[in-house]
């Protein structure tokens, strides 16, 4: 195995590909997983599910329909990629690298934000993926520990998906991710998994999720059954920030293992379990603050004149250096010169779409880590995965309003530049109209 094969890649969008969808109380994850494996299929599975309050992994109340009609801010996502029917890696999509970090505790080793930015590699479909590879490119990582981490980030993530009963999929058949590090049988996987979450239920109800985290009981009642440097760790690990979860990726065990252990103190007290933490976090590469002194410029490219006047506008006011094209050609080759911190992205255009442009963009070592959002009057979910597909970072549905516009810019690239101009908080009339038009 040689690692000149990196980096990491995503998978280019290409129409001709196979592609397998539906819902996920049509058909489960179980089956897809088993007709991806008998059909020895080479691609990617996109899945996603809408659950208002729900924790990462989007346990919630899978009985409730209601709770999957998504308007984007409850959106979970997950991809698992496939080789010749076997899986080679699985994401929580949300999470970043955050996971990969608890899992590199073992080897006494932390994200690096140096070797973060010296190493481009792909951040929206499997961000902890390529940071492992560059883990092993510098031989911080051996093959085998990058086999063990690689396996646990799996096993993780079909216990999430393998528990929904409510969500959408698809599947695009397409080049592999590589290189490959290990690939993985799915039926000894599935069978494995599926005796878990079914001993799971035995937790209910003073355990529900594993993003349930730890907080102090009476730790004292535990001093005749564990040693005294067990019951530092329990002391350090329930001060109400570490989730079972989190705790099961520092011992390098599975969820179901580490929760039987922990339940008989939780039961008699000893130890008290809290909601979720549903803050969101982003990729980390998204969090790097700029280097220099200029507001955080913006591209935004769409082939209607009055969106692109009134987003320009805005932003302007709001102290943004922001540049809007209409020529999707034109913009590809100016992009460069431009060097955005953030690209919006309209999908239906003349001449070269949205799916299109953002493809390309992600293909040069230039744009890999930038965030790109598609700018789209389409609120299909087979819109979404194509834009998630290519690379894009996010979306924002048309029409939007000035507030979700500020949100979405300020989640990327910060705030801007207030002494660039007063700060205005509401559009005036005809801006806010002409906005809410498209």
């Amino acid at each position: 195995m040689g690692y000149g094969c990196y980096p990491v890649f995503p998978i280019p969008y290409d129409r001709r590909h196979y592609r397998m969808q539906g819902q996920l109380h049509e058909i489960d994850i179980r089956s897809i997983l088993q007709l991806v494996e008998i059909g020895q299929r080479t691609g990617e599975l996109y899945v996603e599910t809408f659950a208002s309050g729900a924790s990462s992994n989007g346990w919630g109340d899978r009985n409730n329909k209601n709770n999957f009609k998504g308007n984007g801010a409850n959106a979970q996502s997950w991809f698992v990629f496939f080789l010749n029917g076997q899986i080679i890696h699985a994401t929580h999509l949300e999470n970043g690298i955050d996971r990969l970090q608890d899992h590199l505790r073992r080897y006494r080793l932390e994200v690096d934000a140096a070797l973060l930015s010296q190493y481009p590699f792909s951040t929206f479909h499997a961000p902890e993926y390529g940071y492992l590879w560059a883990l092993l490119e510098n031989g911080l990582l051996t093959p085998a520990q990058g086999r063990s981490i690689i396996r646990s980030l799996i096993y993780e993530t079909l216990f999430d998906l393998l528990s929904l009963h409510q969500g959408t999929f698809v599947f695009e058949m397409g080049s592999p991710l590589a290189p490959q590090l290990t690939t993985l049988e799915i039926s000894p996987m599935i069978l494995q998994i599926m005796k878990q979450i079914q001993e799971w239920k035995q937790f209910h109800p003073l355990v529900q999720s594993p993003d349930q985290r730890l907080a102090k009981g009476d730790l004292a009642m535990l001093q005749e059954e564990v040693s005294a440097p067990v019951l530092d760790i329990l002391a350090e690990w329930s001060d109400g920030s570490h989730s079972i979860r989190r705790i099961a990726r520092y011992l390098n065990h599975d969820i179901l293992s580490v929760t039987r252990a922990l339940f008989p103190s939780i039961q008699k007290g000893a130890l008290h379990v809290l909601p979720p933490d549903t803050s969101d976090r982003l990729p980390l590469p998204f969090l790097m603050p700029s280097t220099d002194d200029r507001p955080p410029r913006i591209v935004c490219i769409d082939d209607s004149a009055p969106l692109r006047k009134t987003v320009e506008s805005q932003l302007d006011h709001w102290g943004y250096e922001v540049t809007s094209l209409g020529n999707p050609l034109k913009a590809l080759s100016l992009l460069f010169e431009l060097k955005p911190d953030l690209i919006l992205c309209d999908i239906a255009m003349p001449t070269l779409d949205g799916y299109e442009l953002c493809g390309m963009l992600r293909q040069s070592s230039a744009f890999r880590q930038i965030p790109i959002v598609m700018l789209t009057g389409k609120e299909g979910f087979t819109d979404r995965v194509m834009a998630r597909m290519v690379g894009a970072t996010d979306y924002l549905t048309k029409p939007f309003g000035p507030q979700e516009l500020l949100m979405l810019v300020e989640k990327y690239v910060g705030p801007g530049h207030a002494d660039r101009h007063e700060p205005e908080t509401l559009l005036n009339d005809d801006l806010k109209e002409q906005l809410g038009s498209f």
